[in-house]
């Protein structure tokens, strides 16, 4: 198979953030968001809160930054980045997505964004990092009907995609740390 010239289809370019915290009880949490139902690819799946570059962005870590805190209201100012992530391409959107690991050091109050966010899932770190909460599942889309993809259970919700690849980074970086 060929490399792909992902830079000869002029990508979007977005930014998302995967951010850890402590909830009331000193247990630690991570946000994600249902999308709301619109004509797209993305739409009503479960995501990191995130989106595209605008042009007052300095970065991609600086859109991961805003977009954080339109989405779920978690001030960017608050959110410590300590690590990017892998960069992936996303064929039928057509973009490319810069994922950012970040960590606040309180409980957060989140507000859905209601224009973009369906909901947020908090999701315990001991279930996300639970074996068993890896899963295949047959899925239709958009651009393909009936096709098996790895993906985690997480809160009674199918994550898989992009998203679902960047939790596997994200799992594999917190076992290499325990």
């Amino acid at each position: 198979m060929e490399n792909l010239d992902v830079d000869s289809l002029q990508p979007n370019r977005a930014g998302v953030m995967a951010v850890f915290y402590p909830d009331i009880f000193d247990r630690t949490h991570l946000v994600l968001i249902l999308r709301k139902t619109y004509k797209g690819v993305h739409s009503n799946q479960i995501g990191f809160p995130g989106g595209r570059v605008e042009p007052e962005d300095e970065n991609l870590e600086q859109t991961a930054l805003r977009e954080t805190e339109e989405e779920v209201g978690i001030p960017r100012s608050k959110i410590k980045v300590i690590k990017e992530l892998t960069r992936l391409y996303i064929p039928p959107s057509n973009f490319w997505v810069q994922p950012y690991l970040g960590l606040l050091e309180e409980t957060p109050t989140l507000t859905p964004q209601v224009s973009e966010v369906e909901r947020i899932l908090e999701v315990d770190l001991d279930h996300f990092l639970d074996h068993s909460n890896f899963v295949k599942q047959e899925l239709s889309t958009s651009y393909s009907n009936k096709m098996i993809v790895p993906a985690f259970k997480l809160n009674e919700q199918i994550v898989w995609g992009a998203t679902g690849m960047m939790l596997s980074e994200i799992r594999e970086i917190f076992r290499e740390s325990f």
